[in-house]
């Protein structure tokens, strides 16, 4: 078939590869615009675009869909099918119905569980054991469209949103290849997404990101790796922020830390603890403003925590 590629963030490179790979005819690709990144806030393209540069894909970078030029270029770009990933852009109605075969998109969530931009995080901040991804036909409802193809994956102990999505980004580029072979021969037919065990998976922004330490261990655990890398947990110190890396729940140790008042720092020789609402956790990876990311132990040789000083006070 012939396919026009919309995705944007690295999580959307592995279909894209894998549908440069197959029998199918990439054609065009669809990615948002370059955005200002790193210290220097200069212009980069998306992760999406630099692959499709690199094999000689035509690329079109609109703000809106809704631009003329963009149905224009469909129109002559004629694909079967627009497979998408993690795009950015919503799709409006009089595109949708273009392909033959509809936009395709790969979803990182087993809908209708947690639709929406953040499956994945929203996920590991439920403590969700099993997660996935499917593959469904997109529709003018937000990610609400009849499913072609599902896949399973376990949710490990220690997964950040950044260990867990790599790895549903790469076993989903197969699940979308499939999804299209399928759909080629006429051998998948599109499944209703239930009514019941709809959930919803909005931005994490910043703000959502702020550990409260007077929540239970296993939550203060959930939210920073749900958080890692993106946006990044933190607390503050001394009225500064502090990006947090996953913290570790603990038992015993000096001191009864399990009686830290929530956010109470405890420094020891190898290790700095903070207290929660059920108990300490250790501090990994942590980075003041300004500062490189370090280890917790030297940051606070750095820092020299006061006996009952407090995260986030």
């Amino acid at each position: 078939m012939r396919l026009v590629f919309a995705g944007t963030p690295d999580a959307a490179v592995p279909s894209l590869r894998a549908l440069l790979a197959s029998d199918h005819e990439v054609v065009g690709v669809l990615t948002r615009p370059d955005a200002r990144a790193g210290r220097g806030r200069s212009l980069r393209p998306s992760a999406v675009r630099e692959v499709a540069q690199e094999a000689g894909i035509p690329v079109l970078t609109p703000r809106s869909l809704r631009d003329p030029e963009v149905r224009d270029q469909l129109l002559a770009w004629a694909p079967d099918a627009c497979p998408v990933v993690a795009y950015g852009l919503l799709v409006p109605p009089d595109l949708l119905a273009l392909p033959r075969h509809g936009w395709v998109n790969l979803h990182f969530s087993l809908l209708p569980a947690y639709r929406g931009a953040a499956p994945v995080q929203h996920a590991l901040r439920a403590g969700e054991d099993v997660t996935g991804a499917v593959t469904f036909l997109l529709e003018e409802g937000m990610d609400t469209g009849p499913v072609l193809g599902r896949l399973t994956e376990t949710v490990r102990p220690r997964d950040t949103s950044g260990d867990l999505l790599a790895r549903l980004a790469d076993a989903g580029s197969h699940l979308l290849v499939g999804t299209l072979d399928a759909l080629e021969a006429g051998a998948v037919v599109p499944q209703p997404q239930p009514a019941d065990g709809v959930s919803l998976a909005p931005k994490v922004e910043v703000d959502d990101a702020r550990v409260s330490w007077e929540q239970p261990v296993q939550a203060v655990d959930r939210l920073v790796r749900s958080c890692t890398p993106a946006p990044g947990a933190w607390s503050t110190f001394r009225g500064a922020r502090l990006k947090l890396g996953p913290v570790h729940p603990v038992e015993g140790g000096p001191q009864d830390p399990a009686e830290l008042a929530p956010g109470e720092v405890l420094v020891a020789r190898d290790e700095v603890l903070v207290g929660t609402g059920s108990g300490p956790v250790r501090l990994g990876q942590v980075q003041a403003q300004g500062k490189r990311a370090m280890d917790a132990t030297d940051w606070a040789r750095g820092v020299h925590p006061e006996p009952g000083e407090v995260l986030g006070g």
